[in-house]
């Protein structure tokens, strides 16, 4: 006789388990997790320079830099003056619960309205781990191309949000956002979909007000 024990479905369930207790924790603490993920270069980073200048002065903000190596992102957010903390994740490709969970405590969360994690660049495992964020968010640059729903699928399935970055560039890569948006619809009716040019401070306005809006109604539960 000998068990057979399926590794990834035992593993994506343990990790749900916990993401549903840091969830209820961030709760209790009317804290706001935001996991932001996209592809290197999609703009995480700088998406998330333009949001801390948009919300600095009415959240108290700290972030969590994940990356497999480097502090890179780190320096630029510390610059900005919020709480940051570089998380190395030794190779994985991505955050789950645990892993989240412990970098919110080494951060000292308990003062902290908003907390963002800008997760490890890639479309495909960040979107498998639920680290027990409030809302997700989804990058998707102009240049990785407008058939990126077709071969990410579950990235686009199950984030809150995407926001199409580096909309300046459409003409160049010849970007065909309804097209992009039809294959979205497809896949998740309800996302909210932003197109932005991070860079140039283009169409953030609508997003940081929709993500206002998700905040305070976390914190009113």
């Amino acid at each position: 006789m000998y068990e057979i024990y399926e590794t990834k479905v035992n593993v994506l369930r343990d990790n749900d388990e916990e993401a549903a207790k840091v969830r209820e924790s961030l709760q209790e603490k009317k804290v706001f997790l935001l996991n932001l993920m996209g592809s290197p270069g999609a703009g995480k980073t700088t998406v998330l320079l333009r949001m801390i200048e948009a919300l600095k002065d009415k959240y108290k903000i700290g972030v969590m830099e994940a990356d497999v190596d480097s502090a890179v992102d780190a320096e630029k957010i510390a610059a900005t003056g919020v709480r940051v903390i570089q998380l190395h994740t030794g190779g994985s490709c991505h955050m789950d619960a645990d892993m989240t969970a412990r970098g919110m405590e080494k951060m000292n969360i308990d003062d902290l309205d908003l907390v963002v994690l800008e997760n490890v660049g890639n479309l495909v495992c960040p979107a498998e781990f639920d680290v027990g964020a409030a809302k997700k968010v989804m990058i998707l640059s102009v240049p990785e191309g407008d058939d990126k729903p077709l071969k990410y699928p579950l990235m686009f399935t199950v984030s809150d949000c995407m926001l199409i970055n580096k909309i300046d560039t459409k003409e160049i890569f010849d970007f065909d956002e309804d097209r992009c948006r039809e294959y979205v619809r497809k896949l998740n009716p309800d996302m909210e979909i932003f197109p932005i040019s991070a860079l140039h401070d283009e169409g953030m306005k609508e997003f940081t007000d929709w993500l206002d809006r998700q905040i305070c109604l976390w914190r009113a539960q």
